[in-house]
Formats: structure tokens, sequence, C-alpha cells
């Protein structure tokens, strides 16, 4: 098996074992591998008047601009190097994160200032993506706008995988929370699915301002049969100043399938499509 390319390696040389972690679904994984011949395997779908159509399958790599497509694969693959073995950031020491920062920026830097009031690159944040890194779990906490509930407060909860999906049409954006509930033994843990529901808007090219609508926590596991519950929004009135409802954050590289944000209060997230 080949062994992982390093920044100068030709992206033929990547190893499938890695990038498969991160694109399980795919016969190969998108926009990484450079082949003789391009290979697309439509998925259509049907979204109001509009229809989407999606590569999962690509043997060229991303193209962003001038840039040098084998770099960009490199790159991909020394960032997502970095991040795979630190369970989305919880177990990454200081030099991680510098690490992590670094292959951030070189992908950053190479991709330049996306701009989202441009439509072919709006609606390459249509999906859901899987969240495999954030600075901020270095420090137990979700920080910024967060991706999901605060853990550790008030219950023992263990926080599974976080996604967020997003439509680019209803402007729906759903940060989605796999969750496990501690309970006292010898009850088994309680497992349930958090949705927060959101809606988005641009600001300026590159900002997404996204506003709390509703949670809904939906049991899985052997609670799998209760019905969801719904939890509103609590009226402004009601709400601590601190807490508007909404947050913010910069989109800094985005692909069909790799996405980059800096959240408002700098942490830095890793996403890949799923």
């Amino acid at each position: 098996m080949a062994s992982a390319a390093s920044p100068s390696s030709p992206p033929s040389l990547i190893s499938s074992r890695l990038l498969h972690l991160f694109f399980p679904t795919a016969r190969l994984p998108p926009q990484i591998f450079h082949g003789r011949t391009q290979t697309l395997r439509r998925r259509q779908g049907r979204i109001g008047k509009r229809q989407f159509i999606r590569a999962t399958a690509l043997d060229e790599p991303a193209v962003l601009g001038d840039a040098d497509p084998n770099l960009v694969a490199s790159l991909k693959l020394k960032l997502l190097s970095i991040v795979s073995g630190l369970n989305r950031g919880l177990v990454a020491s200081e030099e991680d994160l510098r690490k992590a920062e670094t292959a951030a920026k070189e992908l950053e830097d190479l991709g330049g200032v996306i701009d989202l009031t441009n439509t072919e690159n709006l609606d390459k944040l249509q999906g859901r993506w899987k969240l495999i890194y954030s600075s901020a779990f270095s420090s137990r906490t979700l920080g910024g706008s967060r991706p999901g509930p605060p853990t550790g407060r008030l219950l023992p909860i263990t926080l599974g995988q976080v996604y967020q999906r997003i439509d680019v049409l209803s402007k729906d954006f759903d940060n989605i929370v796999e969750l496990q509930l501690g309970t006292p033994w010898p009850i088994p843990p309680a497992e349930a699915v958090a949705t927060l529901a959101h809606k988005f808007e641009i600001i300026g090219t590159s900002n997404i301002k996204i506003t709390f609508e509703k949670t809904t926590v939906k049991p899985t596991g052997s609670l799998a049969q209760l019905p969801p519950l719904d939890i509103p929004r609590l009226p402004d009135g009601l709400r601590p100043a601190s807490n508007t409802g909404s947050g913010d954050f910069e989109v800094t590289y985005l692909d069909s399938d790799l996405r980059i944000t800096r959240g408002d209060r700098g942490e830095l997230r890793v996403f890949v499509i799923s």
C-alpha cells in the first residue's frame, strides 16, 4: 500500500486508507486522486425548481483558480493527516494545534478569499458536513458560535459526531450533534441526536450569520421508539442579554468536499462532506 504523501508528493501516492476514513461513501475519495480520465457519477435531486448535481467520485484533483491542483491535493492531505488522530481536537496538544493551524493557513492562502455571493461557490455549501476538527475542543469548550450544546455542565454528556446540514435554497442551517447522557448505574446511558435549527444569511462575501430557531432532541438506541422533543427558542425578553440566539463565522476555504471556517472567537474548524 502506498504511504501517505508529503506536501511534494503527487496525489496518486496518497494513502487511500487515510482518505477513506474521511470519505467512506465514495468509491474514490472525491477531488483527491489524479488519474488518467475523469469519471463523474452524478446524483441528481430536485429541490424546488433547481437541480443540484454532486460529483461523488472524481479522478481529478480540485482546481482553485490558478492553483496547482497537485499542490491543492497535497495540502489537503497534509491537513487531514494532522487532524486524523486528534478525535476532532479533543486530544490535541499545543503542538498539534500549531500544526493544524499552519496546515489550514496554507490551504486558506492558496484558495484565496471565498466569495459566497458567487452562486457557484454558494452551491458548494449545499449538503451534510461532518466536523473532523475544532481547535476549541482541546479546551473542552465548543467556543464561539457553538456547533452544539455545552458539555459537562449540567449532565455528564459524551459528545459524539457533529454535523452541519446546509440547504442553500431554504437557508436552513442545522447543527446536528450525537449525544450520550450519563445515567445512574445500572441504567444504560441514554442516547439522542440533538438538531439545532438555524436560518443563515451571507454577510459581506465570506461571512455567514446564523440565527437560532429551535432545538429538536430525538432519542436513539434503546429509546428510539420515543417521539422527538421540540424545544422552541425563548422569546427575546426571557433570554439573557449575552444570548442573542445568533452567531457568525467566516468560510476561509471551500471546495466540493472540504470546508474550513473561523469562528467569532477565532476557533478553527475543519469539515468534510458526508
